[in-house]
């Protein structure tokens, strides 16, 4: 497989888990994102927090440094802070994707087999690549399924609405 094809790809499904979860959270009053549905479930925010600081500590440097990050405080990540105003958390949202997107669009297809570590296991850019699309798929699910629970009525469906699976076929063939 072409190498071009691999990045190209990957950058669109990093930029559509975004959309996902942005989509999903322009649902939820943000006065709901804190909320928890049981004391060891995340909340939005917590959710928002951790994964922009995973994506600041992975990404940051990513071909040269560790990609966990001293400076890191991933325990903290999954504590909501009190005070925190939704303009705050969207920049440290936004910074998180920032640097994840740029250190993609950085990568070229020699970089491929280039070897890289996350907390200090080795990886091929490859593996570190899908080993951060999966995870961050994982959480995006969870920003959904709790979007849509916290969201009023009546829910934006984010993909093919139930019962809509004809039309939608129907409009792709046309």
């Amino acid at each position: 497989m072409d190498g071009s094809i691999y990045l190209a790809d990957a950058r669109k499904r990093f930029r559509e888990t975004k959309a996902q979860c942005d989509d999903a959270l322009a649902q939820v009053p943000f006065e709901c994102w804190g909320l928890r549905l049981d004391p060891e479930a995340n909340s939005l925010v917590t959710l928002m927090l951790h994964l922009s600081g995973n994506m600041l500590s992975r990404w940051s440097d990513f071909l040269t440094s560790d990609g966990e990050k001293p400076d890191r405080a991933r325990d903290g990540e999954f504590e909501d802070p009190f005070g925190l105003t939704q303009e705050a958390l969207l920049l440290r949202w936004e910074r998180g994707w920032a640097c994840l997107l740029d250190a993609m669009d950085a990568l070229t297809e020699a970089d491929l087999d280039r070897m890289v570590t996350i907390r200090t296991l080795p990886l091929t850019v490859v593996e570190a690549v899908n080993r951060q699309l999966t995870h961050y798929g994982y959480h995006a699910g969870q920003v959904v399924f709790l979007a849509k629970h916290l969201a009023p009525a009546p829910w934006r469906t984010l993909s093919i609405p139930r019962h809509g699976s004809t039309a939608f076929n129907e409009k792709l063939r046309s």
